[in-house]
């Protein structure tokens, strides 16, 4: 669970704010990646990779997202940058590196993430969100991982490298 909350974050910085408005450029920790998931989004699964949201990014949802889509993403995105039901490759036009798919009341999001690289580390940030509508729009996508095809359950992902 974030250390704030994204709705916290969501009433701080972005609710009320006019469409394409202006926000605070801020940034929230959601959690970190699990060994196999930064593994698959190719990142040293040894050590630790944050994975946060911008307020930026924030505003883009609010702003493009249906009302319901919008509060699903923010009960879910750190669910699923954190254990995700597929990887996919993200594709040059689209913004973000990886797409990782899970579900949330009993609909798939997709949580595009993009690899921040600086002088000191990587860092993880959620480009954008969104519900699934059509199950064939993923097809146009490279999969790199899947947990159904007897990958470890969840617990096993955050088991040290090498055990699983």
């Amino acid at each position: 669970m974030p250390e704030k909350s994204l709705r916290e974050f969501f009433r701080k910085y972005i609710e009320d704010t006019p469409e394409k408005g202006p926000v605070a450029e801020v940034k929230l920790w959601l959690c970190n990646l699990t060994n196999v998931v930064a593994v698959e989004v190719g990142l040293d699964g040894g050590r630790v990779f944050s994975v946060y949201i911008t307020s930026r990014a924030l505003k883009h949802l609010y702003d493009k997202k249906p009302a319901g889509e919008f509060f699903c993403l923010l009960d879910c995105l750190d669910e699923i940058a954190r254990y995700p039901e597929q990887i996919y490759k993200n594709m040059k036009s689209k913004r973000g590196d990886y797409c990782l798919v899970g579900k949330y009341n009993d609909s798939e999001y997709v949580c595009s993430v993009e690899i921040i690289a600086n002088l000191s580390e990587a860092e993880v940030q959620i480009a954008t969100g969104f519900r699934v509508r059509d199950r064939k729009y993923l097809r146009k996508y490279t999969l790199l991982w899947s947990r159904g095809t007897g990958n470890p359950h969840r617990n096993a992902l955050d088991a040290p490298e090498g055990v699983y």
